[in-house]
């Protein structure tokens, strides 16, 4: 009997490789024959870097880059044994990374993802995956340019200070400093932010008030970034700031596609793929995933949906244990997840049931394995 164990992680718990590995010493407790197949996936936001490596026989890599403030950090990045890198822009630029009350949108930079970058391509990188969940800036991918080579100007010809505030004041740029290695190096963003740059849609409106932006700072931000992309598109001869996904991780979507040509697809699509879930998946009897929440917003790209999808291709069952069961988490039955369960075992505070996660997890994990069992072989 094969068992496929492939959640995200449980955030502010457990990283999906601690989640799987709990779920699977529960599986063994009641079904101690059955062969488990682990594969922690991600969306890429936090974990992804995590998830890649514990699904593959990849090389985690360390480099000194900058947080979204500009403080030096070790940030860890994946170079797989294909030449692909992956890197997630919560590594490098993450908003977790920044306390709350020092987070600051209008000078929050995302050079650390262009350095990076650098890492990879002196890593000789041929394919670079960037994930792009859970940022802290809104500079449209300035400071990741910026790290790349590429000179952002005023009018008097002086470079801009690093963050989103700053892009008001820009006059031209000057791509000729922009590391030619990235023409030789495919792109591909892991995102399921399909926002535009700017607007009461884009990347200062919707995603400004979570790191930090007050409504004043929206509108600033907002008419900064649509500054940036006015020059963009007169250097270019094309605007990119209205295209899906450009608003993705404070604009660094939007710089992306306009300069390294990267292609956009769902997060939990990319990881699948790179953990090769579909092939695990084949001759499974059973599938287990799970996030920390899951309601009707899990069916919007979220991890257990894009594994349910693959299981239901391959016509194996599919179970879901999450934290906490939200509203409207019985549409998930109508789209591939079979039962969902959640992790607690009775009241608890949110506390003491991220303390406990891992036992929960293998005793749910148990119960659901030992109920399947038994309707399989009509005890039932």
């Amino acid at each position: 009997m094969k068992i496929v164990v492939a959640p995200d992680s449980f955030k502010e718990s457990l990283s999906a490789p601690e989640v799987a590995a709990a779920m699977a010493r529960g599986i063994t407790l009641a079904a101690p024959h059955a062969r488990i197949h682990c594969v922690p996936m991600a969306d890429g936001g936090e974990g992804t870097v995590q998830a890649v490596l514990a699904g593959t026989q990849g090389e985690r890599r360390t480099a000194v880059a900058q947080n979204a403030l500009g403080e030096p950090i070790d940030a860890d990045w994946a170079l797989l044994g294909d030449g692909t890198a992956v890197i997630e822009m919560a590594t490098a630029g993450g908003l977790e990374q920044i306390p709350r009350a020092k987070r600051d949108p209008l000078r929050a930079s995302s050079a650390g993802v262009g350095q990076l970058i650098s890492a990879a391509l002196d890593a000789g990188a041929r394919r670079i995956v960037l994930g792009l969940g859970g940022s802290a800036t809104n500079d449209g991918g300035a400071g990741m340019l910026q790290a790349l080579g590429m000179a952002f100007l005023d009018s008097d010809s002086r470079p801009l200070e690093p963050g989103g505030a700053a892009l008001a004041r820009l006059a031209r740029i000057d791509a000729q400093g922009l590391d030619p290695r990235l023409r030789a190096v495919q792109f591909t963003i892991a995102s399921d932010v399909d926002n535009p740059l700017c607007g009461a849609q884009g990347a200062s409106a919707i995603f400004g008030p979570q790191k930090g932006a007050n409504p004043e700072q929206v509108r600033q931000l907002d008419a900064a970034l649509s500054r940036l992309a006015d020059v963009f598109a007169q250097t270019l001869g094309r605007d990119d700031r209205n295209a899906p996904g450009s608003g993705a991780a404070g604009g660094l979507g939007f710089a992306a596609r306009s300069w390294l040509g990267a292609g956009f697809r769902p997060g939990v699509e990319v990881v699948a793929e790179i953990g090769q879930l579909a092939e695990v998946v084949k001759g499974a009897s059973l599938v287990f995933t799970g996030e920390g929440r899951m309601d009707s917003q899990t069916l919007r790209g979220k991890t257990p949906m894009g594994v349910a999808r693959i299981a239901r291709e391959a016509g194996v069952p599919v179970v879901a244990i999450a934290g906490s069961l939200g509203a409207g988490y019985q549409m998930l039955y109508g789209a591939g997840i079979h039962a969902a369960f959640s992790l607690a075992e009775g009241p608890c505070t949110l506390e003491e049931a991220c303390r406990d996660a891992a036992r929960l997890l293998a005793d749910r994990a148990s119960d659901i394995m030992r109920i399947w069992l038994a309707a399989r072989h009509n005890v039932i």
